[in-house]
């Protein structure tokens, strides 16, 4: 009898659990990635949301937006670029990065390589706790050197 009742808290646990991601998911906006971009570099404003302290300077409780990849792309670059001293923190199917912007890049954050197929969670923050207005940049092209 002990045994269903717990059977029966873990599966409303996990229901519960499953319905609140999906909620988070539904109001945090999504870019869609493919081959063909509708402009290169694709332009996203927002404003960081410094509630969380973490090692990847202060980000908000839940990502600021969700890049959907929709096919494998050879090379992606996503480059956070804002005042005071931007993080920028992606966490999807290739594994959990933190970046954090240094002088000698014009305060920018980017992460740039292969993207396998899904969806990334990113947050953009800040090593302040301050809030500041930020433009991510998403390019298939390499930087010029």
């Amino acid at each position: 009898m002990k045994t269903f009742k717990l059977l029966k808290v873990l599966t409303a646990t996990l229901v519960m659990s499953v319905s609140l991601t999906q909620a988070i998911a539904a109001q945090t906006p999504t870019i869609q990635v493919s081959r063909n971009l509708p402009s290169d570099p694709l332009v996203v404003n927002g404003t960081s949301n410094t509630t969380v302290t973490s090692n990847c300077g202060n980000i908000s409780s839940t990502p600021n937006h969700v890049i959907r990849v929709t096919e494998a792309l050879p090379y992606l670059r996503v480059t956070a670029k804002g005042t005071g001293k931007p993080t920028l923190l992606i966490d999807g199917p290739g594994g959990r990065f933190c970046v954090i912007a240094e002088s000698s890049t014009n305060n920018e954050a980017e992460l740039s390589g292969y993207w396998p197929t899904g969806n990334y969670s990113v947050s953009v923050g800040n090593i302040s706790q301050r809030e500041y207005n930020y433009t991510i940049e998403i390019s298939q092209q390499r930087p010029k050197k």
